[in-house]
């Protein structure tokens, strides 16, 4: 693998879609609603009305990126320095890679996306250490095995090594179960012995009525999202080994000292976990 670069991306042959503002997008009201700046008024006005229906709903969407950087430094700090960011999202900093970096600098980073939203800003803005190295692939999450394959993949990540593999609020937005976790298997099943998953997806255990509200809009914007009680997410880590405290709502996870209660269970509507790969 070289190292004499910290990003990369398709060759100069590649021509990304176009960005679609006709229509709302899951990123870009996820963008919206976290305060970014890279959405239109199509994904505010999704946005807006999702809030009016639950106005948590912001809590949970913080509370989940929270997650995000929880998980990702507790497995670098592990000892894991290699990682696949399936579903990315906008970048809004910190990033994966600035969480792990600061653990390891020399720490590497793969980043999928399907969103060309995404694609437009990633070089400008996905940057790391000058040890480590940042990679971006704008392509389908449902083909694991063309991401896995890929020159972009093959190129930064040594699948010799244990690999950490995240999956932040995406799997959602895969309604059949059999297929989202026939999925996540098509992934971690390339990836070697020591290598861990962390995932989080939408769920109304805690809040049912307004998070299906909530959902229901998701839909009429021809976004379908699927809701997944914790017994229905816990098979993601079917033949893993689950991290204490297991599969929870994203705040009670390993919550940062002094933040215990600041979030009521009510408030957040996303579940998930991490687990490592025997």
């Amino acid at each position: 693998m070289s190292d004499d670069m910290s990003w990369t991306q398709r060759p100069s042959t590649f021509e990304p879609p176009k960005i679609d503002t006709s229509v709302a997008h899951s990123a870009r009201v996820y963008d919206f609603i976290l305060g970014g700046k890279d959405n239109y008024p199509i994904d505010q006005a999704a946005a807006d009305r999702m809030l009016e229906s639950w106005p948590s709903l912001r809590v949970s969407m913080r509370e989940n990126r929270k997650f995000m950087h929880r998980s990702a430094r507790w497995i670098a700090q592990q000892g894991v320095d290699q990682f696949l960011d399936v579903g990315t999202g906008i970048p809004t900093s910190p990033n994966l890679h600035e969480i792990v970096q600061a653990v390891t600098p020399s720490a590497r980073v793969v980043y999928v996306d399907n969103d060309p939203i995404v694609l437009a800003h990633a070089g400008a803005r996905l940057t790391g250490t000058p040890e480590g190295r940042i990679t971006y692939i704008h392509a389908d999450m449902n083909d694991p095995g063309a991401i896995l394959d890929s020159p972009e993949v093959r190129d930064t990540l040594d699948f010799s090594r244990p690999v950490g593999l995240s999956m932040i609020a995406v799997l959602q937005f895969v309604l059949d179960d059999q297929a989202a976790y026939k999925l996540v298997r098509g992934y971690l099943d390339r990836l070697p012995s020591g290598s861990y998953l962390a995932i989080s997806t939408v769920t109304t255990d805690s809040s049912p009525k307004p998070m299906g509200t909530v959902v229901a809009e998701y839909a009429k914007r021809g976004i379908p999202a699927r809701n997944r009680s914790r017994e229905e997410v816990e098979p993601f880590f079917h033949e893993l080994r689950l991290v204490d405290p297991g599969v929870v709502l994203v705040h009670n996870w390993r919550p940062d000292p002094g933040t215990a209660g600041e979030v009521q269970d009510t408030e957040v509507a996303m579940c998930g976990g991490v687990a490592r790969k025997p």
